[in-house]
């Protein structure tokens, strides 16, 4: 099979290939950024876990656990412990802020201390970025004895798992369009009949007339036509040796291009007449009160 009946040949197997490219580029980072994500949420409940065990030690319990980090969803966390403790607000606060800032990630929280019989807030503050627009409130309370549970809610990162879905998707459906249109069927183009065809050289008589190139070949000799007196003589030789009315070669050189000049017709006919004056069998003759007529004698 040549290449030129392969449907993945030069540019479009190029364009195919490059294609592929991106679309397995864009899997492997998708699945990078997952894998990120598995590391990161598992290095973030150690941190919290180790908040845990801080706030136990403070209280003056060094033997109870803290129970597995919960993870509610992608940005909530909570905190519980096997038995009751006391916390001094001050001591969370730092805690919390001198072990989060190891996740680089953690730059804006808000930390809930609920009560665990009723979810009632027992203490509650926020953490931002800028330190400006912290909000902690009621230091140096400590509070009571009771089952507490620390809640944890993160800012949303920029880049999430569910935005990796939506990348490896957009992934597939690239690849998807470019097989429809790299591998769709070609329709075969229907052959025009031969007199739609543009003919670039027609024979009048001795006269080789070259309508791509605008010229006439005489007797070797060569002689350079407008695009206007193309037109005229491209009409003529459609219709050799017929009359051509007037109004048709007005509407089919002016008008059919949407603008109607004052040009004579006249003028053009006369410009064709002396270009082939060198062939004595061609001549353009005028039809009175009708239009013209090439006549090409044998």
């Amino acid at each position: 099979m040549s290449d030129s009946r392969n449907p993945l040949s030069g540019k479009r197997r190029y364009l195919f290939g490059l294609l592929l490219l991106l679309f397995i580029s864009a899997i492997c980072v998708a699945f990078t950024i997952r894998d990120n994500d598995g590391f990161d949420t598992s290095r973030r409940e150690v941190l919290l876990r180790r908040i845990g065990h801080e706030l136990l030690l403070q209280s003056g319990d060094s033997t109870s656990r803290v129970l597995p980090v919960e993870k509610l969803s992608d940005n909530e966390y909570q905190v519980r412990f096997e038995k009751e403790f006391t916390f001094q607000p001050d001591s969370l606060v730092s805690t919390t802020q001198r072990l989060l800032a190891k996740d680089p990630f953690a730059s804006d929280y808000v930390v809930n201390v609920l009560n665990c019989a009723n979810a009632s807030v027992a203490y509650e503050y926020a953490i931002s970025k800028n330190k400006k627009d912290n909000i902690i409130t009621c230091l140096g309370r400590r509070q009571p004895v009771a089952c507490y549970i620390i809640d944890i809610k993160f800012k949303p990162r920029g880049i999430t798992t569910t935005k990796n879905k939506y990348l490896l998707g957009g992934g597939l459906l690239c690849l998807a369009i470019a097989g429809f249109v790299f591998f769709r069927p070609v329709k075969p183009r229907r052959a025009l009949p031969v007199d739609d065809q543009q003919m670039d050289m027609i024979t009048l008589g001795a006269v080789l007339f070259d309508t791509k190139n605008r010229k006439l070949v005489i007797d070797g000799t060569t002689t350079d036509l407008t695009g206007t007196e193309t037109r005229v003589l491209s009409i003529f030789a459609k219709s050799q040796n017929e009359i051509i009315e007037r109004s048709r070669l007005q509407k089919e050189i002016w008008e059919d291009e949407g603008v109607i000049v004052g040009r004579s017709l006249d003028m053009f006919i006369s410009k064709l007449r002396k270009k082939l004056e060198p062939d004595p069998n061609i001549k353009i003759v005028a039809i009175r009160g009708k239009g013209y007529k090439l006549e090409i004698s044998s």
